[in-house]
C-alpha cells in the first residue's frame, strides 16, 4: 500500500488525537495502520491535542495500547503548554484548577500552589480552566469568585464539545463559557486555535514540509492556518461535512486544503 499523491507532497504530519486517531480512547478503524504507512514512507509525525485530561504519558501508553508506537517527544498537549506558560510567567502564585488531576499535577509542577480543597480557593490568583468530566457548581462558583477579585484566566482550550463513542460530549469550552459567564472575564487560551501545540511540534519534528490533520475547523484548522501550515480536515470527529462545505463558502472561515472521511482515506487515498 502507498500513500496518497497528496499527502505525499509533505515530509511531516501532526495529528490531531480526539476524532482523528481515536475516539474516546478507542481507535478510529484504519488509523494506526495509516500512522505505520506514514512513518513507512519516510514521513516524521507528531501529535498534538487540547485533551488535557492525562497526562503526556498518558497519552504515549494510550497510543502504544491502540498499536502505535509514540514517545513523549512525540506528544504535544494543551496540558504541558499550560504548564510551561505558567512557569514561564506565574511561577509562585496561587491557582485554583477546574479541570483532572493531571491537569492539577501540570499547574503544581510549574511551581504554582493549588489551592484546590482549601477556604482560601475563592481568592486564588489564577484559574485554571482545562477538561474534566467532573465540573460542579462550586468549581463554577470558586473560579468566577476567584476571577472577581482579580485573579488571572487561563484555558487550555475552547472546543465546545469532545467527541465520544455515543456522539459528542460538553467540552473544555462548555466548561469556560460558564467561567466567563459568572466572572464576566474572558480567559486567554493556550491550546488551539493558538498555533503554539503546533509551533511545539515543529520544534521537535525539524524543517520540513508540514501537514496537519484534524477533525475541527474551529481549533486544528484556525490553529495551523496561524501557524503558516496546511491543514487537512477528517470528518470522524466534530466537524460534519455539511459544516466544512459551509466554511468553505465563507470567506472568513479557515479552510482545509484536503477533506477527507478519515485518517486512513486521506493517507491511502480512499473515497472521501
Amino acid at each position: 500500500m502507498s500513500l496518497s499523491p497528496f499527502v505525499s507532497r509533505y515530509e511531516q504530519v501532526i495529528l490531531d488525537l480526539d476524532g482523528c486517531v481515536w475516539t474516546g480512547g478507542q481507535a478510529i478503524p484504519g488509523s494506526p495502520e495509516a500512522i505505520e504507512l506514514l512513518r513507512s514512507a519516510g514521513l516524521r509525525v507528531a501529535f498534538a491535542t487540547n485533551n488535557s485530561r492525562a497526562t503526556t504519558e498518558d497519552y504515549v501508553a494510550q497510543l502504544w495500547g491502540i498499536g502505535v508506537k509514540a514517545s513523549v517527544a512525540d506528544v504535544v498537549t494543551s496540558g504541558g503548554a499550560m504548564q510551561h506558560l505558567l512557569a514561564e510567567t506565574r511561577p509562585g502564585r496561587t491557582a485554583f484548577v477546574v479541570g483532572t488531576e493531571a491537569m492539577r499535577r501540570h499547574v503544581a509542577n510549574a511551581g504554582l500552589k493549588v489551592m484546590n480543597g482549601t477556604d482560601l480557593a475563592s481568592r486564588a490568583q489564577v484559574v485554571v480552566v482545562a477538561a474534566t468530566e467532573q465540573f460542579t457548581y462550586d468549581d463554577l462558583r470558586l473560579a468566577s469568585l476567584a476571577v472577581q477579585r482579580g485573579a488571572d484566566l487561563l484555558a487550555t482550550a475552547r472546543d465546545p464539545t469532545h467527541p465520544m463513542p455515543d456522539g459528542l460530549w460538553p467540552g473544555t469550552g462548555a466548561l469556560l463559557a460558564a467561567v466567563e459567564t459568572a466572572s464576566g472575564a474572558k480567559a486567554a487560551v493556550v491550546g488551539k486555535p493558538e498555533p503554539q501545540l503546533f509551533l511545539t511540534a515543529l520544534d521537535r519534528l525539524g524543517e520540513g514540509s508540514t501537514l496537519v490533520v484534524g477533525d475541527r475547523l474551529d481549533s486544528d484548522v484556525a490553529a495551523a492556518t496561524a501557524a503558516g501550515l496546511d491543514a487537512a480536515l477528517v470528518l470522524s470527529g466534530g466537524t460534519t461535512r455539511e459544516e466544512a462545505e459551509a466554511a468553505a463558502r465563507r470567506a472568513d472561515a479557515p479552510r482545509p486544503v484536503k477533506v477527507a472521511a478519515d485518517l486512513a482515506s486521506l493517507v491511502k487515498g480512499g473515497l472521501d
